[in-house]
């Protein structure tokens, strides 16, 4: 695929230095998101430093995936740098279909054991970090990462369960769309997302909303007619894969 490139851990810092790092002056604190997942959100939004989970019971039914290509969308479009670690069937093709700037993310699909280092780099210089959570982390290194989002005003968005986030998102019930009698593909699914958190979040929210299930289908709100008119203009041409070796 074109704009393709495969760099060490170690070439991190060389990577995310042209990323667009926290504005110092404090403008932009809060990143976009598609208008439908704005009301689960305190601030509207990604809050710059904020933590965000997306929790997964059973990755295949839970529609977690397709919730992270929904948080990452808008802020992408608006030309946020976005990283997805650990996630080695995230789909690049999914992505540009709702809208991320592929030449704008980099996809660290396996970390191995230098992961709290590799999250850490990207921590350092890109606006939005998607990362599995290994069954291996300890609260003291997930602390660490969350306070070094905090302090650059990255948003930390871990892919798994994570204690302390500011708000956690997951999909609670789901219902497909698309199969006739026998025949027919999966066009989208309209879901249920539950938010709880902290703070400004105490208070539980659920919305219910169109995900996409074949990477055709845009987030679409759920009154929307069947068939959502296809999204316009132009297609980023390339996106960056980094590699632990």
């Amino acid at each position: 695929m074109a704009g393709r490139m495969v760099v060490g851990s170690a070439a991190l810092a060389d990577l995310v230095r042209p990323a667009s790092a926290p504005d110092p002056a404090g403008s932009h604190r809060v990143l976009p998101v598609t208008p439908e997942l704005t009301g689960l959100l305190p601030h509207r939004g990604l809050r710059r430093g904020s933590t965000v989970a997306v929790t997964v019971g059973q990755p295949r039914r839970s529609g977690g995936t397709s919730l992270v290509l929904a948080l990452l969308a808008e802020a992408s479009r608006a030309g946020s740098w976005c990283a997805v670690v650990g996630v080695p069937t995230f789909g690049a093709g999914a992505a540009a279909e709702v809208g991320i700037a592929l030449d704008r993310l980099a996809l660290v699909p396996h970390p191995g054991p230098e992961w709290p280092t590799v999250v850490a780099a990207l921590i350092d210089g890109v606006d939005v970090v998607v990362t599995a959570v290994p069954h291996t982390v300890s609260a003291p290194v997930a602390d660490r990462l969350a306070a070094r989002a905090r302090q650059r005003g990255c948003v930390l968005v871990p892919y798994g369960r994570w204690t302390g986030a500011d708000v956690t998102l997951q999909v609670v019930r789901g219902v497909w769309e698309g199969l006739g009698p026998g025949r027919g593909r999966l066009r989208r699914r309209e879901v249920t997302v539950s938010a709880r958190g902290r703070g400004a979040a105490a208070r539980p929210k659920e919305i219910t909303m169109w995900l996409p299930g074949d990477g055709l289908t845009r987030v679409v709100p759920r009154a929307a007619p069947a068939v959502p008119a296809a999204s316009a203009g132009p297609r980023p041409g390339g996106f960056t894969v980094v590699g632990s070796g």
